[in-house]
């Protein structure tokens, strides 16, 4: 393990919808556990957006990330614990002629992703044609739960029953979130929902750094192999601005080493061997 620093991730949310924000300016510091995946996979270094992550006591990390869904540039965020006013932000609104999915309490209490299948059709048969119109339009999901409890303060993220409908879908759809609609801040509830999280009154939702590593490099595999699939442009930028987005960087050494692994694999599935020793494995690579 390398010196013990400490991570900031900023990922403000207003009810129902965790968002970005801007802050002031500050500068941070990284350090990665493991020298030999850096080369292909690095938190971003540039001034940005932050997520804000659990510190936990016996280590912290420290970094800034820049992130794509901003418009407007990258803004600078202050690490300081000065200020203790909520500092929450409306969500951006969401991109216009997006697809919406609506679920009910009565649909997410019984698994049921009918919704889910109304509004994208057949997911798991889509043509080039479809995936491509579905990535550019993009899906973004409202909501509607009532609380049995009119003094709950939860967030949507914190419901059990909720999570675990969202667990169901990814579950069904792995590369779901490569369609969502990032700038409005789809992208983040959706990893709320799967990655373990704290609320603050001021910061908005505060992912455990591990477990949003997890989520994300998990979501680097499956999302670039699907778009592979779909015949996607540019399957490498989509999914690294994806990561972005979780804060980040992915290197071209990642795919290439994804590629060069599945190119061996399916040479040895045409030959008829279905088991490869991890030293056969390696030594290819």
């Amino acid at each position: 393990m390398g010196a013990a620093t400490t991570i900031h991730h900023h990922l403000p949310v207003a009810p129902h919808r965790p968002t970005p924000r801007r802050l002031s300016s500050a500068s941070a510091s990284s350090s990665s556990p493991h020298p030999a995946a850096f080369r292909c996979c690095s938190r971003l270094k540039t001034p940005g957006i932050q997520l804000q992550a659990l510190s936990t006591p016996a280590r912290a990390y420290d970094f800034t990330l820049r992130v794509a869904f901003n418009p407007s540039g990258n803004f600078d965020l202050s690490l300081s614990d000065q200020d203790d006013a909520p500092q929450v932000e409306p969500p951006p609104p969401p991109t216009e002629g997006r697809i919406e999915i609506v679920i009910s309490k009565d649909i997410i209490q019984s698994l049921d992703l009918s919704p889910v299948q109304e509004a994208l059709g057949d997911l798991n048969s889509l043509t080039t044609a479809q995936s491509k119109k579905l990535l550019d339009r993009t899906v973004g999901f409202t909501i509607i739960y009532e609380r049995e409890d009119p003094y709950d303060t939860r967030e949507l993220s914190e419901f059990p029953d909720i999570r675990l409908w969202f667990v169901r879908l990814d579950a069904s759809y792995p590369w779901f979130p490569v369609v969502l609609d990032w700038r409005a801040g789809e992208l983040a509830r959706y990893a709320a929902m799967l990655a373990p999280h704290q609320m603050s009154a001021r910061h908005g939702v505060v992912f455990n750094p591990e477990a949003l590593e997890l989520f994300g490099m998990n979501k680097v595999f499956i999302v670039y192999s699907w778009l592979k699939q779909q015949n996607h442009v540019k399957p490498r930028l989509k999914t690294a601005d994806m990561a972005r987005m979780l804060g980040f960087g992915i290197g071209d050494e990642l795919f290439d080493l994804n590629l060069r692994n599945q190119e061996n694999c399916d040479r040895y599935r045409s030959r008829g061997i279905t088991t490869i020793s991890v030293v056969q494995l390696v030594a290819w690579c």
